[in-house]
């Protein structure tokens, strides 16, 4: 059974890390795209009376008028597009609204290719359905995908976060002499990360699942500490907590020392 620690969507990246990302939401993405739909319009208006204007005072014959449409319909609506994209790496001015980012798969930067075919389907599944084929597949895809999304590869990833308030667990009263005896190996970068991220939402969850995902994650850590300890599974996850930043800490400390000792050595000689 998978918890809301482990249902985060996570990508790898070309070392095989792992990496925490936030597709941005349905919504957000339906209203970037408004406003990146509106701008577009209104860019070819204005070339429209631009059109007009040049028609009407004897500038320009009907062909030429039919290829400047043509060309304008282009430019406003693949060209431009396309060219603001690339520019902003990945962004457009609805996803600087919404604070959205277009990123590949495997959550690298974005490309010409890419904005081009999106920008090519972007025609047909937004502005010749109106947006209808857009939110179809929005809908029924895990990170609100477009069509042109799922021939790039890509899809829109969130930058703007709330700020996260530091949190720094303590060591529960009661396990403060086992503490001063406990030996805790290192644990597995995935696990301690979820043990991270639990005791930073732990407040927020409700309170048997709080227990159930406290006493998933000691389970988990149990053959990496000695000996185990008798309290609650909350209480335990914090301890290792604090033991491994006391150790992390003290390990750089060390390192410091014997850093400014060689630096004093290499200065006396």
């Amino acid at each position: 059974m998978s918890t809301p620690i482990e249902s985060a969507e996570e990508i790898l990246s070309g070392e095989a890390v792992a990496i925490d990302v936030q597709p941005i939401g349905f919504f957000l993405r339906v209203m970037g795209a408004f406003i990146d739909m509106v701008l577009s319009f209104a860019l070819y208006i204005l070339f429209m009376f631009l059109r007009i204007w040049a028609l009407d005072a004897g500038l320009i014959d009907d062909a030429i008028d039919r290829i400047l449409n043509v060309t304008s319909l282009v430019v406003c609506f693949v060209v431009v597009p396309v060219a603001i994209e690339v520019s902003l790496r990945g962004r457009s001015l609805g996803k600087l609204a919404v604070g959205g980012r277009i990123v590949r798969l495997d959550g690298g930067a974005t490309g010409f290719r890419h904005a081009f075919i999106r920008a090519l389907l972007g025609v047909l599944e937004i502005y010749m359905t109106f947006g209808s084929v857009a939110l179809l597949t929005g809908a029924f895809t895990a990170r609100s995908q477009r069509l042109g999304d799922l021939v790039a590869g890509t899809y829109s990833q969130r930058v703007r976060t709330p700020k996260l308030e530091p949190h720094e667990p303590a060591m529960p009263p009661a396990l403060a002499e086992w503490a001063a005896i406990a030996d805790v190996a290192r644990l597995p970068d995935r696990l301690a990360r979820r043990i991270s991220q639990f005791l930073r939402t732990a407040p927020q969850m409700m309170p048997q699942a709080r227990m159930r995902i406290a006493e998933q994650l000691v389970a988990e850590a149990a053959d990496f500490v000695s000996p185990r300890p008798v309290a609650p599974a909350e209480q335990v996850l914090a301890a290792i907590t604090v033991i491994r930043r006391r150790r992390e800490l003290r390990g750089l400390q060390i390192a410091d020392a014997r850093a400014e000792h060689l630096t004093g050595r290499s200065i006396g000689v």
